[in-house]
Formats: structure tokens, C-alpha cells, sequence
């Protein structure tokens, strides 16, 4: 299939940005449009004191831009900045040309992404609340034969682009997800009534996210399925949760979030938050950075605050910097309370990280040898989770097992306790 042949533009309001900022916009950009599999032909950018109510970008620059599409006979200009439906319309009428905007782009690049019924709806959710002030920019185009970028519903669904009909698909779609909620909501109690630790990767899209999920699985779990990875922007777009064994014999489960980027169109935010809402419940999160990028800084500070919009800010926080085997000399200049420089395709490394994970989530923790009886077993159940499986041994009358126990646990359990190991 021909790919789209795609000119980018942005607009740089009062000298916003400085030269170096505006090439990691546009190369973020270029990214962007390499994950919604079209061809980056060039870029153009407008230094502008106020914007063009009409068209964004200036008159002048409009008809230049027009004649640079018809000359590289360009399929599709997309914008590094949000527009009005109006200012597509305006725009099409110039360049003749299909114009998507940023938020545009990566809500394409979502519904092609998605997979499980609920990213699905969030994504068709998400899409459907951003074009309801904008059909007057989106009719033209919608009906382009082969429309690509821009166009595209999850699972290659059609859009609607009626408004009566745009708002009572919302409503619909509210009313399915409400429903996913809260069945979220039953297996979330039962999870938690397990006790089993909960740490969630998150981080800045295609900062290694589920190649590490995939490398600690390999490892650490039992017969699970690879989760999708790629040197991609959003490659992933579900939750994955996975049940690890650490070294220690305690089981943990990780769960892969959705990757952030700067300035993530808020629908999206809000679509995705009840997913996110996984990582309020965990014990531990991973911050994960690509260690190798330039930009990384931004990328931390995306991350940030995405928690710090939920509120997540004091969570008990690991920083691991990934990718160090494309950048080994990478040292992060700010003092954070705990940081870890890792390869996710290095075995040592990852064994690294894993004795990291058990310090934080029981490094108060001691392994004790136990005994109970079968009468007495009621009385201390809730410590199953604690509990080493690999060495339980059944007999005649009662359970010796080995069990993970702070001082507090070790005090009122300490009638079962045979000795510390």
C-alpha cells in the first residue's frame, strides 16, 4: 500500500521556543508520522507574533505552502499545533490538500493501535469528542476515497460526521465504559485482597516500557505471552499486567501503562485515566527513561506531570534509566531518591533491577521459618501472599513454610516462628 507523502508544519508564537527546542518538536513530529506509517517529506516552520484566526499561519505563507504541496506532490500537511474545524476548512480551500492538526495524528495513530474492546472504546471516545466542534473541517476529507490520516476509527470503523449522530455515540460509548469500570473496580478488590505487591512501568512512549515487561518475564514468569514492542511512539497501547517470582521467592505483579508524550492531548488524558487509575493502587512505580534520548529531561517532566495531574506525586517512585548500552557514560544530574542505569536487553542488568524492586517493596522485610497447625491456619491465612510456596511442606499435623515478615508481623505471629533464616 502507497504510503501518505506528508509535509509538517509549526508555528513558533513569540520566539516560544529556541532553535534546538523546535528541531526536538519536529523531530518528535517526524516520529509521529513514521508510527502512522507515512512518508516524512519536509518541514516548515513560521515564526509568527499573534495567530492567523483564518488560517493558523499567515496568508502569504498558506499560498507558499500550496504551491511546495502541488510541487512535492504532497498527500497530507499536518500541523504540530491544535486547529479549529474552521481553520482546516480554510486551509483545505488553500492547499486543496487533507490538513490534520497534532491531536489528529495521534489520535490516528491510537485507533490503529488499539486492541482490547475497552482502548478501543476510549480511543473512538476520544476521537469523537475532539471532532464534535470540528466537522465543518472534517467533511471534505471524510469523503476523500482512501482517506488515511485523520480518518481512521479503531478497527478501521467509519466515522460519523453528523452532529446528532456524533453525540449520541458518545453517550453510548460513556455508558460502555462506565460498565468496564466497574468491573475494573470488583477485579481490583479482589486483586488487593490478595496482598500481592502491585509496581507499574510508566514513562514516555517508546522508552523501552514492555521490552522490559518482556525481558523481566522471560525471566522471572511462567508461560506468559510476549506483550507487542517496537522502535515505535504508542506502540503499545494496552494494559499489560504480568505475575513475576522475584529472588527472593515473593510474587509480585508489573503492570505496562500507556507511554506519554509532551503535551498528550488532554481527551486522551482523560480517556485513558481510567486505566492509569492502576497505578494509584500500586507499591511501586517505575519511572522508566530512555536514557539514549537528547530530550530526556522533557520526557521526565511529561511523565511528572501526568502523575502529578492525578495526584500520584508522592508515590513510592523507582527512576530507571533504560537504554544506557546506546549511552554508558549517562548520569542523571539531579538528585532523585532512588534511580537505577539499566540496558532491558542486558540479563545482569535486569537481575540488578529485580534485587532494586525486592530492597524497596521488603527491605524491611526478614525470611522466617514457620510452623502451624492445621487448626491454627485461619489465624494467620492473610499471610499466604508472604508465604514462600517453593519450600511449604505439608505433614502430619500442621504447615512449616517460610514467610516474609516485618517486625510488626514478626511480633504477632511469633508463636509460629521456628527461627529467622
Amino acid at each position: 500500500m502507497k504510503k501518505e507523502k506528508v509535509i509538517i508544519v509549526d508555528v513558533n508564537l513569540n520566539n516560544k521556543y529556541t532553535e534546538s527546542q523546535l528541531e526536538s518538536r519536529i523531530f518528535e513530529l517526524k516520529e509521529l508520522v513514521r508510527a502512522s506509517n507515512s512518508e516524512f517529506v519536509a518541514s516548515v516552520v513560521q515564526n509568527l507574533k499573534e495567530i492567523n484566526s483564518k488560517y493558523y499561519i499567515g496568508s502569504g505563507k498558506a499560498q507558499e505552502l500550496a504551491e511546495m504541496v502541488q510541487n512535492l506532490e504532497i498527500d497530507t500537511v499536518i500541523f504540530n499545533n491544535e486547529l479549529t474545524g474552521s481553520q482546516m476548512k480554510n486551509l483545505e480551500d488553500v492547499i486543496n490538500k487533507k490538513i490534520v492538526d497534532r491531536t489528529g495524528l495521534i489520535l490516528d495513530i491510537f485507533a490503529t493501535r488499539a486492541r482490547t474492546n475497552e482502548s478501543k472504546l476510549q480511543i473512538k471516545l476520544a476521537q469523537l469528542e475532539y471532532r464534535l466542534p470540528r466537522l465543518v473541517g472534517f467533511r471534505n476529507y471524510l469523503s476523500r476515497e482512501g482517506a488515511g490520516i485523520g480518518t481512521r476509527g479503531p478497527g478501521e470503523q467509519k466515522l460519523e460526521i453528523d452532529r446528532r449522530s456524533v453525540q449520541m455515540e458518545i453517550n453510548s460509548i460513556k455508558n460502555k465504559l462506565k460498565n468496564i469500570e466497574n468491573k475494573r473496580i470488583v477485579e481490583k478488590r479482589k486483586r488487593l485482597n490478595s496482598s500481592i505487591p502491585i509496581v507499574s512501568l510508566i514513562g514516555y512512549s517508546n522508552a523501552g516500557k514492555s521490552t522490559l515487561l518482556n525481558t523481566i518475564s522471560e525471566k522471572y514468569a511462567e508461560n506468559v505471552k510476549k506483550v507487542y514492542s517496537d522502535d515505535l511512539l504508542f506502540a503499545t497501547l494496552d494494559t499489560s499486567a504480568r505475575k513475576i517470582k522475584l529472588l527472593n521467592g515473593k510474587d509480585i505483579i508489573i503492570t505496562d501503562t500507556v507511554g506519554f508524550i509532551s503535551d498528550l492531548p488532554t481527551k486522551l488524558v482523560e480517556s485513558f485515566k481510567s486505566t492509569l487509575e492502576e497505578v494509584r493502587d500500586s507499591n511501586l512505580v517505575l519511572i522508566v527513561v530512555d536514557a539514549s534520548n537528547y530530550d530526556y529531561e522533557i520526557q521526565i517532566k511529561a511523565t511528572e506531570d501526568i502523575l502529578a495531574d492525578m495526584d500520584l506525586s508522592g508515590k513510592n517512585i523507582l527512576y530507571v534509566f533504560n537504554k544506557m548500552d546506546k549511552n554508558p557514560d549517562f548520569r542523571f544530574y539531579k538528585k532523585v531518591d532512588n534511580e537505577i542505569y539499566i540496558s532491558a536487553m542486558d540479563e545482569n542488568d535486569i537481575e540488578r533491577l529485580i534485587k532494586k524492586i525486592e530492597n524497596l517493596l521488603f527491605g524491611d522485610y526478614s525470611i522466617y521459618e514457620v510452623f502451624v497447625s492445621y487448626s491454627d491456619y485461619d489465624k494467620i491465612k492473610k499471610l499466604v501472599p508472604f508465604s514462600l510456596k517453593k519450600d511449604e511442606k505439608f505433614e502430619a499435623d500442621g504447615i512449616k513454610t517460610y514467610l516474609l515478615l516485618d517486625d510488626n508481623m514478626k511480633i504477632k505471629y511469633r508463636k509460629f516462628i521456628k527461627n529467622e533464616v
